[in-house]
Formats: structure tokens, C-alpha cells, sequence
């Protein structure tokens, strides 16, 4: 009796001993799985953060606000050309006595020149002073000021920023930190010197690439155009220095 008493005691034992290494090593298994979910998740954050936090953290403004509104200049161009495309602005070309056309039409010089109205800039007043100053640096007039168009012409604007604008990379790159944070929110881009001008975006895609904001027909507009442009791009300007 004693002897059948001590092997069923010693099987019991048996079963706990395994009933417990069998429970350890589930535990172990959903510890090391837990911790492969953590890190897995945590490597998806840092992706998710390159280019969307980790990008705008890296991008600094320009310590500028002309207008003391205390909003710094380059945001203001940004919320000025957006203002352009929230109205969509009809695009309509034109010649006007005075210079300016009306509020709700423009071509893409208008655009930009309104931007940098409401950052606090007269960018008629700028360019004309600085035509009748070196009136040689624009082979666009000919030798012939006409201060009702001269700033609304893109050759003579991509003249004037690349005098007086600082001149940033042309090149584009899709999730390339370092290339993407020399595109900043107000910069000015010209496509092919004198056929088209744009305002880079605070908005991005996915992958980093900046919208732009411009008038081009039927209307001003904001959105991911830019790599349809890429290939005709001759500058690409920051305002101020």
C-alpha cells in the first residue's frame, strides 16, 4: 500500500514539474512575442516620424516678419498664395494701367505677388526700384521699363530672386531627409524662366515631396504637382536671405 501511495506521489510530482516548465515556457514565447510587436511597432513609428515629424522638426523658418503680425514671412506667403486657392482665383491674363488686376483674376505672377503682400512686401515697389536702378540685369524689358507688367512677367521676377533671394537645390528627392528639408514652406520656384512661377507648400505627400500653390489655368490651386513640373525647374529661391 505504501509502495503504491509513493508512485502515485511521484507521478503527481512528475505532472507538476511538467504542468509548470510547459507554463513557463508559454510565458517566455508571449514575452519574446510581446517584445517583437513592441519593437516591430516602435521601428513603424520611426518610419511613420522620418517623414512627417522628424522632416517639419528638422525645417527652421527664417527669423523675418516684415509685417510684425508675428507670424515669420515664409508662413505668410504660404497663407497668402493658399488664400489665392482657397478663392480659386480665375486665371486671366491681361495688360492694366496702374499694374494690378482685379481681386478675382490674375495669371501666376499675381499669385505670388499677393503672397508676399500679405508677409508685408510690395513686390511691385521692389522690382520696378530695382529695374530703374540696374535696368541692364533684365534683358526682359529691352531697355524700356513699363512699371504696369515688368513685375508681373516671371523672367524679370526669377531676375530679381536670384539677386536677392537666397538660391536653395533644384533637386527633389522622395524620402531623403537631408533633400527635403532644403524645401521649405514659401519658397519660390520658376519653371523654364519665364513661363511659370509657384509658392512650395507647408502640405506634403507620404513620402515628403511638397505641394505647391499656383495659378495656372482654370484657376489657382493647391496640390501635388510639383514632380509633373520637376524636369522644367530653373530656380528655386528663399525669401528673404
Amino acid at each position: 500500500m505504501r509502495k503504491k501511495f509513493f508512485v502515485i506521489f511521484s507521478i503527481l510530482i512528475c505532472l507538476i514539474a511538467i504542468s509548470f516548465k510547459l507554463f513557463t515556457q508559454k510565458n517566455v514565447f508571449y514575452s519574446k512575442n510581446t517584445a517583437r510587436i513592441q519593437t516591430k511597432n516602435t521601428t513603424s513609428e520611426k518610419k511613420n516620424e522620418t517623414i512627417d515629424e522628424k522632416l517639419n522638426k528638422r525645417i527652421v523658418l527664417i527669423n523675418s516678419d516684415k509685417d510684425k503680425d508675428g507670424i515669420k514671412d515664409q508662413k505668410d506667403i504660404v497663407l497668402g498664395a493658399r488664400k489665392e486657392a482657397d478663392k480659386k482665383v480665375k486665371y486671366k491674363e491681361g495688360y492694366y494701367v496702374g499694374g494690378y488686376p482685379p481681386e478675382n483674376e490674375g495669371v501666376c505672377t499675381d499669385l505670388v505677388w499677393r503672397a508676399f503682400r500679405d508677409a508685408g512686401y510690395n513686390l511691385k515697389d521692389m522690382v520696378d526700384e530695382d529695374i530703374r536702378n540696374y535696368p541692364g540685369d533684365y534683358e526682359r524689358i529691352e531697355g524700356q521699363p513699363d512699371p504696369n507688367i515688368d513685375f508681373r512677367r516671371v523672367d524679370n521676377l526669377y531676375v530679381y530672386f536670384k539677386k536677392y533671394a537666397a538660391s536653395v537645390t533644384i533637386e527633389l528627392k522622395p524620402n531623403d531627409i537631408e533633400n527635403l528639408k532644403e524645401w521649405q514652406p514659401g519658397d519660390i520656384i520658376t519653371f523654364d524662366h519665364s513661363e511659370h512661377i509657384a509658392v512650395v507648400s507647408d502640405k506634403r505627400r507620404a513620402d515628403g515631396i511638397p505641394y505647391i500653390i499656383h495659378n495656372v489655368p482654370p484657376y489657382a490651386r493647391e496640390g501635388d504637382e510639383i514632380m509633373y513640373w520637376m524636369p522644367r525647374i530653373t530656380g528655386h529661391f528663399r525669401f528673404p536671405k
